[in-house]
């Protein structure tokens, strides 16, 4: 093999003797921050990732596969859940925030250093705006407001019941509406719309430019710990199906949908208990110029009484590779596959003796979202549209095309009320902290860099007094609160706004 044959080989190919330090498993935005992170912290480690698909970001961090909102709670109602007392609980709205802040610190922190490129190669300005209709919703997003308006997170918040400033605001949503229909909006100039699947490309181009290798097409089948307490990797090539292995001091498994099944593989006792219950999605999409012009936000309205999460319409503008676009959804729908590119036989495959119970009780539990799945199959086209003129009444079906979002994997969790579908993401890491793994989704990417340091922190805690001030510079708000600290919020987020070019 010649010199040149070498360097290409890392993409089709695997040092059947190497031994590695990290593993990354997967070339999502997960794997590619915390190799970032890493790489920062040990640059003389060999980092390597592994995707088994013929590029990155080809899953749940493509763009057109997720919603790409930077989310931070600005506008997103199910973080804002009403009490039995008519109250606001904003916890949630505070926690997702200030984790956004720190992915914002960590990549401005890259920007400074020369590792990632102009902020506007995945980062762009885009209002977030809260939309709802009828006197209760009203009602709702007015106390809302009163809550969030003081908290120094969400500084500059706007709210009016008037026709004339929502117009003002982004002019798709009042045409064509009733004239005597109670209508309320919030708006937040500060907020983002994220190409993630740009980011995390810019991401592993970092690594890969400073010693970490891309291993593409490359499944990882098997992981098995060793005696010398590392892991081996039994890898297939996809283009040649030809076997190799790595061994690895560290793993992470940051595969989407398949982390599940890797984890399971791998034996160790946390995973015990986990299961997945997989959702599809659809977005209806516009090109558009002349409709696109007319949007310039993120609008996220309230799911239906009874209706999960993940059903929370919203109409947003998306920019990837530079050109504009609208979408509106989600459309659940139903898939076995744990990934878009995945297998039928993903969520069968699943079924553990140690998981089934949690999965039957998170079903039983969980019936309102079966009722919603069926409801969602059994929808028409025209049924769907419908759902789009409530937000945007003068739309032209025309105007509008349907595409297949990420595929979405939710945990079930087994406790001590047995099983229960949980909505946000959750790390399984060995008791060693020699591998661990992340599943499930919302708010998935924007959050990557607060999960990807609590990984670290809980899988080399002997490290991190050394550690500590290399994060520190990379995001100086490690370990602090900016929601208990207005002074301290306010010159963050207008900092990290100078450096990404974005409003604040």
């Amino acid at each position: 093999m010649t010199f040149l044959s070498v360097h290409i080989a890392s993409a089709y190919a695997v040092d059947v003797t190497k031994n590695i330090d990290v593993a990354l498993i997967g070339g999502g935005i997960m794997s590619a921050t915390l190799g970032a992170l890493l790489k920062q912290l040990e640059p003389s480690w060999d980092i390597q990732i592994f995707e088994r698909l013929s590029g990155v970001a080809l899953e749940s961090s493509n763009p057109w596969n997720n919603a790409g909102t930077g989310h931070a709670a600005l506008c997103e109602l199910n973080y804002t859940p009403q009490m039995p007392d008519g109250s606001i609980d904003i916890n949630s709205a505070i926690k997702v925030n200030e984790q956004f802040q720190v992915s914002r610190q960590f990549w401005s922190h890259l920007i400074d250093i020369g590792a990632l490129p102009h902020p506007k190669s995945f980062i762009n300005a885009t209002p977030h705006m809260s939309f709802v209709w009828g006197a209760d919703n009203v009602e709702y997003l007015r106390n809302r407001f009163a809550a969030l308006k003081d908290n120094p997170l969400f500084a500059g918040m706007e709210y009016s019941e008037e026709a004339s400033i929502i117009r003002k605001w982004t002019p798709l949503l009042i045409p064509g509406r009733k004239r005597a229909e109670p209508i309320a909006a919030t708006y937040m100039a500060a907020g983002t719309d994220v190409d993630f699947g740009a980011l995390t490309g810019l991401l592993v181009d970092y690594l890969s430019d400073n010693g970490g290798t891309l291993n593409l097409e490359q499944t990882v089948k098997r992981i098995k710990r060793q005696k010398d307490g590392t892991w081996q990797l039994h890898i297939r090539n996809e283009v040649g199906h030809t076997p190799s292995s790595v061994n690895a001091r560290f793993v992470f498994v940051g595969a989407g949908g398949n982390a599940l099944n890797l984890l399971q593989k791998s034996g160790i006792p946390e995973i015990r208990g986990f299961g997945g219950f997989p959702v599809s999605g659809e977005f209806l999409r516009t090109d558009n110029p002349a409709v696109v012009a007319r949007h310039e936000a993120k609008v996220y309205g309230k799911a239906g009484v009874g209706s999960p999460p993940m059903s929370v319409p919203h109409l947003d503008k998306r920019v990837v590779n530079g050109t504009a676009s609208l979408m509106f959804g989600p459309y659940a729908g139903f898939s076995p596959k744990f990934l878009k590119t995945g297998s039928w036989f993903d969520l069968i495959k699943s079924v553990r003796h140690h998981n089934v119970i949690p999965m039957i009780q998170a079903g039983v539990g969980n019936l309102s979202l079966v009722r919603y799945l069926v409801g969602q199959l059994a929808a028409s086209k025209k049924a769907k549209f419908a759902s789009l003129k409530e937000f945007y009444p003068d739309s032209d079906p025309g105007d509008w095309y349907a595409i297949t979002a990420g595929q979405r994997v939710q945990v079930i969790k087994n406790g001590p009320n047995g099983g229960s579908l949980q909505f946000g993401t959750e790390v399984v890491a060995a008791a060693d902290g020699t591998i661990a793994g992340l599943l499930g989704a919302s708010p998935g990417a924007s959050t990557a860099v607060p999960i990807m340091l609590g990984l670290i922190a809980q899988c080399f805690p002997d490290r991190m007094d050394v550690w500590t001030p290399k994060i520190n510079k990379m995001v100086p708000t490690f370990g602090k609160k900016l929601s208990d600290n207005p002074a301290l919020a306010k010159k963050t987020m207008a900092e990290t706004a100078k450096v990404l070019e974005i409003a604040n």
